[in-house]
C-alpha cells in the first residue's frame, strides 16, 4: 500500500507528500516550500519529484524554494496552463515514472476550475487539487461549468475504492450545503457525525473514498431524482440535463452558501 502524508500549510491547504524508496519523495501542489522543507529536514526524505495539479498560487507558490534545495527534483504540470518552473508538462494520459517510488500515475485532463487543470491517478489513488473535494468540488475560476461537470463525471467513472486526495480541509463545511441538497441522505447524515468527531480531534477527513463521494457529494450525484428536485425548486424551474442540474447547485453554492 502506497503511503501518503499529508502536510498541512496556510489556512487549510493539504500538501500531500508521497513515500517512495530510501526516504525519496514526491511533492503534490507545495504552496509554500517552508513545511514541506521542515517535514523533509525533520524525516530525513528527499525530494525527487513536485506534482502540480494548477496555476493557483496556493499549489505552486513553494516550487522555487524547494527546487532551491532539491535542485534535481522534477517538476511535473499541466500542459495547458502557464505555470513557471515546469520540467515536464502534462497531458491526458501521459505516465508519470519516478525513480525511486513506486507510484507511476497517468494523466487525467480535469479542466474546469481552471482551464488546464490535471489529475494524478495511480496505485488506488488520486490526485485531484481542486477539481474535486470531499463532499464538494471546486469553484469555476478560469474554466467552465460544462468542463467541471464533464470532469467529474469522468472521476465518477474510476473504481469505487479509489482514495481521493484532494488539497483543501473543506470538507465539514461542504457537508453543510450537502445537507441544503439532500437533508435527508442517510449516508450524508452519518458522515457529518463522523467528520465532526475527527475534526474535534484536529484529525483530517482527507483523503475520502469515491464510493463516498458518490453517496454523498452532490456535485457527483446531478442525476439522482432528489438532488435535481432541489436544483429545480431552487432555479424555479425544470432542468433537462445533468450539466444543467450540476450548474444550478454551483451557482446556488456559490451565490447563497459560501
Amino acid at each position: 500500500m502506497m503511503q501518503v502524508h499529508g502536510i498541512a500549510a496556510f489556512d487549510d491547504n493539504y500538501i500531500w507528500a508521497i513515500q517512495g524508496e530510501n526516504g525519496k519523495v514526491a511533492i503534490v501542489d507545495p504552496g509554500d516550500a517552508d513545511p514541506v522543507l521542515s517535514y523533509l529536514q525533520e524525516t530525513g526524505q528527499q525530494a525527487v519529484a513536485i506534482l502540480i495539479t494548477h496555476k493557483h498560487y496556493d499549489h505552486v507558490g513553494g516550487i522555487a524554494d524547494l527546487k532551491e534545495n532539491y535542485p534535481d527534483a522534477v517538476v511535473y504540470g499541466p500542459a495547458g496552463e502557464p505555470i513557471q518552473g515546469l520540467d515536464y508538462r502534462l497531458k491526458a494520459g501521459d505516465k508519470v515514472i519516478i525513480p525511486g517510488l513506486q507510484f507511476r500515475p497517468e494523466i487525467m485532463e480535469v479542466p474546469g476550475h481552471t482551464e488546464g487543470h490535471i489529475a494524478y491517478f495511480g496505485d488506488g489513488a488520486l490526485f485531484c487539487g481542486d477539481t474535486l473535494f470531499a463532499c464538494g468540488c471546486g469553484r469555476v475560476f478560469s474554466g467552465t461549468m460544462a468542463q467541471l461537470h464533464r470532469s467529474l463525471d469522468k472521476i465518477s467513472e474510476l473504481p469505487g475504492e479509489t482514495l481521493v486526495y484532494c488539497a483543501h480541509e473543506y470538507t465539514l463545511d461542504n457537508i453543510g450545503f450537502a445537507k441544503w441538497v439532500e437533508p435527508d441522505n442517510a449516508d450524508l447524515i452519518q458522515r457529518e457525525d463522523q467528520v465532526r468527531a475527527a475534526r474535534q480531534q484536529q484529525l483530517p477527513t482527507v483523503p475520502s473514498t469515491l464510493d463516498l463521494e458518490l453517496r454523498t457529494n452532490p456535485f457527483l450525484r446531478a442525476h439522482v431524482q432528489r438532488v435535481i428536485n432541489a436544483a429545480e425548486h431552487y432555479a424555479g424551474h425544470s432542468l433537462d440535463t445533468d450539466e444543467a442540474v450540476f450548474t444550478v447547485l454551483r451557482q446556488w453554492k456559490d451565490r447563497d452558501y459560501d
